[in-house]
Formats: C-alpha cells, structure tokens, sequence
C-alpha cells in the first residue's frame, strides 16, 4: 500500500491552535449587550466553544443606555460585557451610571472601535475590567473572560489529549497507550494516562500493573479529588508515565453520571502538562463531553468502510461542537493487512476533508510482542511504527519539539515550578 502516507501531513503539522492552553470559564453569569450584526455573531460563536460551557450568557441587543435600564429593574450578573460607539465624554457619563446601578462585585468589559492606548488606560483607572477592539474575535473575547476570573497564582494547565476509536478494534487503546509514553519519553514531562472504560480498560495490562480501582476512585467523590489522591491513586510506569488504570471488572455496574469526569481533568491539568484520555467506544453524554471538552482528539480508524462511516460522523460531530478548535486528528491503524481490500489515505481525506496525520503499518509481530511483554512499541522492535506514534506525540503535544526537562521527585512538584 505504497499510496498510504507515512509520516505526518505538513499542513495539519502546522497547525497550532490559537486557542490552546485557553482556561476554561467559571460557572458564572453574563449579560452581552450588542449593537452590531458582527458582535453579536461573534458572541454567538463564544457562547458555542467548549470553554464556555458552565457559563450562564444572556445576549442582548443594545449598548450602555440598555444595560442602565435593565440593572435599573433587576440584579446585575457577575460579568457585563457592551459594546459601545460613544465618544470618550458620553463614555464617561454611561460608565458612571452603569455603576450606580451594578453590584461592586459586577466586572464590565467593553467593547468599543476607538484604537487608542490612552483611551484604554483611561477606563481601566474608572474600573473597567478590559477593553477590546471591535470587529472581535470568539478566542480574543473568551481569553479575556477567563483572565478576568483566573486565580492569582493559578498554577499552569496541561494539555489533554482524547483518544477514541472510529469502532472496536481499531487499535486506538494501544495508540493512546503507546503515545502517553512517548509524550513522557519525548518531552522528560510528566504524564498522566486516564483508562476510561471502566469494565474493559487495557492500561494495566499493557503496562504489566497490578489491576486497581484508580480511575473509580477518583470519580467516585468527584468533590474530594486533589493532587494528593490523584498522586495516591496512579501507577507508576517508568521516569514519566502515571497512569490511572480503570478496574475492569464485571461484578457490578459501572454506573458513570454526565459530569463524573469533570473535577478529575481540572485536577489533572492543574497537576501534569500531559493528560492522555483513553475514551471507550462507547457513545453517552460523559463520553461526548471528554471529547469536545479536550485541548486535541485523535480518531483512529482502519481502513475500511465502517471506520470511515464512523469517523465522518464523529469528526462532523466534533466540528460542530467545538467551532474555535482544530479539526481532530485522523489515524489510520492496521495499514496493509495482507489480501484485505483497503480504502487509500487519499479516499479517507476527500471525505472526511482531513488528511490522516499518521498512518501505522499493520506489523503484528512487533505489536503482539509489546503487548505480550507489557512493553511499549518503542521498547520492542517495531521501529516503523514506533517512529510513527513518536510523530504523532510531537503533532498532539502542541510544540514544535521535543525539549528536555529536568527530572523532578514527583509529578506534583514539577508541574508546580
């Protein structure tokens, strides 16, 4: 199959999200007031993006003299964001009497088409929280709302990175598995492998770990989950790898509510600069919201007709729902089985309008044998493939290159310098 890529596409390479390492929204509320067609579209598409899903966001039309006689008749929100074409001494006068009817909690961003740094000087000494440059874009306005509301001091956020597969069998446990060590081997960065299929997760046998309720136990009190229990919680695997291993057991229901994962990632990302998730194939509301709420996902397919079906859904899906991100990354596992007809790369991108990133070659001696060993790809001899999932790290890492770190005592400490 001498037509299938074999290294990383250039364009998809390239491309760095502007919107990485954005911090998420706090569950507050926002009043938007708009007094122009592209605003408003603009605040639509920050009202959409994932970071902005535990915010509460009433969208008015109007500007300053709007927001007066609403907060006239009812309690302002935490946050007030009004577009305005008023001149600076009109400005002055609005200001002054949005303040007599706000809460002194209320913090107010405006939006205004004056590029001055005078000006912008000039409302932060009268309280404004920020000002920003009309026409504005969803990333620049979601940036600021969560700068606003970020904790001095806040410690750094990881990057996540979802794994999830086209169908079962495709492989896509291994590559997650095999990419959180290469992260960790790569970048001398401490990660964090979370094994979400609670009944039939692999990450403990594919890393020879003793079984353990780690992943349960974390979502279990979802309220009480820190770095300390995390620390006590994950399995050491070698410098780098810490994986939280699901229990794979039968003997009772896995019963997982919708938000059950959302305090362990806050967690997480606050305590490595890699999160690797392993999403089950299985499709519920938790599954859906650790996909779209990722920094970057990874559908890996083979390539066959079902795959392709699948991917197309999941990838329009993901698309929709996460309108300000990059499109999810393709791999195409299993390449090259002997005498299985097989859709080209090239077939896969004019559908999915994606090129897939990585293609691993179907090498079961070499797969097998790591599998067998609880070794990694990197570890045995399948060096083709293991250049692959190497490439792969790199692209999902959301650096340029590898850079070496130094060794830190545990992954809490590092993360915190």
């Amino acid at each position: 199959m001498a037509q299938l890529a074999t290294k990383l596409d250039v364009v998809s390479a390239s491309e760095s999200p502007a919107c990485s390492g954005l911090a998420r929204v706090p569950q507050i509320t926002i009043d938007v007031f708009c007094q122009t067609p592209a605003t408003r579209e603009a605040v639509g598409r920050t009202i959409a993006d994932r970071r902005m899903a535990r915010a509460r966001c009433n969208v008015h039309a109007g500007g300053p003299a709007e927001a007066i006689g609403c907060y006239e008749r009812a309690r302002s929100p935490n946050l007030i964001i009004v577009e305005t074409h008023s001149e600076l001494a009109e400005l002055h006068r609005e200001l002054d009497s949005l303040a007599e009817v706000c809460d002194p909690a209320t913090k107010v961003i405006i939006i205004g088409r004056i590029n001055d740094v005078s000006l912008y000087r000039d409302l932060l000494d009268r309280g404004v929280s920020e000002y920003l440059l009309a026409p504005l874009d969803a990333l620049t306005l979601i940036r600021s709302v969560a700068r606003l509301y970020q904790e001095e001091g806040a410690r750094k956020l990881g990057r996540t990175v979802a794994f999830v597969g086209a169908k079962g069998g495709v492989g896509s446990s291994v590559i997650a598995h095999n990419v959180a060590a290469s992260l960790g081997r790569l970048f001398s960065s401490e990660v964090i492998l979370a094994d979400l299929d609670l009944p039939f997760g692999s990450a403990s046998l594919a890393f020879n770990l003793e079984p353990a309720q780690g992943i349960e136990e974390a979502i279990k009190g979802d309220d009480r989950v820190d770095d300390v229990l995390l620390e006590r919680l994950v399995a050491k695997r070698g410098e780098h790898l810490n994986v939280l291993p699901a229990p794979a057991a039968l003997d009772f229901s896995h019963a997982v509510p919708d938000s059950a994962f959302e305090r362990l990632l806050d967690v997480t990302q606050a305590t490595v600069p890699f999160v690797v998730l392993d999403v089950p194939h299985v499709w519920a509301d938790w599954t859906k919201r650790c996909l779209v709420s990722a920094d970057e996902v990874v559908v890996t397919a083979t390539p066959d007709l079902t795959s392709l079906r699948n991917a197309k859904n999941l990838i329009e899906l993901l698309r929709q729902a996460r309108p300000n991100d990059a499109a999810p990354k393709l791999v195409l596992n299993q390449v090259g089985v002997p005498k299985r007809t097989e859709i080209p790369a090239n077939k896969f991108a004019s559908v999915l309008k994606i090129n897939p990133v990585v293609c691993v070659p179907f090498e079961p001696a070499g797969f097998s044998a790591a599998e067998s060993a609880g070794k990694t790809i990197a570890e045995c001899s399948s060096r083709t493939s293991a250049a692959r999932i190497d490439d792969l790290a790199v692209l999902v890492s959301g650096r340029l290159q590898p850079q070496a770190k130094k060794s830190a005592l545990s992954f809490t400490r590092l993360w915190r310098k």
